[in-house]
């Protein structure tokens, strides 16, 4: 189960990115999680999803 306060899931997502996965579509397949709401969620701090960097920002 994913963190459900945004900063600590930011914190949280990042560091899964930066460690274990090569995606976020990765990411969410392992744990089960909905990618689109994942993003949204993180959206609502201004945070976004950049590919290249495989990290939000």
């Amino acid at each position: 189960m994913l963190p459900q306060d945004p900063v600590i899931l930011l914190s949280y997502v990042n560091t899964k990115l930066r460690d274990q996965y090569p995606s976020l579509q990765d990411l969410c397949e392992d744990l089960e999680a909905d990618q689109q709401a994942l993003e949204e969620k993180l959206k609502l701090i201004n945070y976004e999803y950049d590919r290249q960097q495989n990290q939000f920002v």
